[in-house]
């Protein structure tokens, strides 16, 4: 975390317009501005919300037939969210797509830089290719020999 401080450039004036000099009264006591790096490296005033900087949401994880309720960083990334779910529904992270607003997310997207809120939805679905290739090699028969 980065603290700077920050002085008042601009004086208030009253409703008469008295003291409107040059000179500034007070201590020089300037209000403390917290600054957070974001990923991509930029630089931006901390939220009043964030707890130190590692706030959890709950993301509602949809399978279609069933849910799971996941909590999670909120500036933790796809692929993170992927290594949760993989450990509740045992599907290894790269058979799984997640869909956020209508779009597949990329596994190096950020949650909250997509806008991933509390108790948002995440739609989970088994890649279909490797859907396919699962199905054939458990439904091709081995081959048997037959001797005589």
């Amino acid at each position: 975390m980065i603290k700077l401080r920050s002085k008042k450039l601009f004086k208030r004036s009253s409703k008469n317009n008295a003291g409107v000099s040059g000179s500034s009264s007070g201590g020089g006591g300037g209000q403390q501005i917290e600054w957070e790096l974001r990923p991509g490296g930029m630089l931006v005033q901390k939220r009043e919300g964030g707890k130190g900087g590692g706030e959890v949401i709950i993301v509602r994880v949809s399978t279609g037939s069933n849910w799971h309720d996941i909590s999670i960083g909120a500036s933790s990334t796809f692929g993170e969210l992927k290594l949760v779910v993989s450990m509740v529904t045992g599907l290894e992270p790269r058979e799984q797509r997640l869909l956020f607003r209508g779009k597949e997310r990329e596994d190096d997207d950020f949650l909250h830089m997509v806008g991933v809120k509390d108790r948002d939805k995440v739609l989970l679905l088994e890649d279909p290719a490797l859907k396919e290739r699962k199905l054939k090699a458990m439904g091709s028969p081995s081959p048997t020999i037959i001797e005589v």
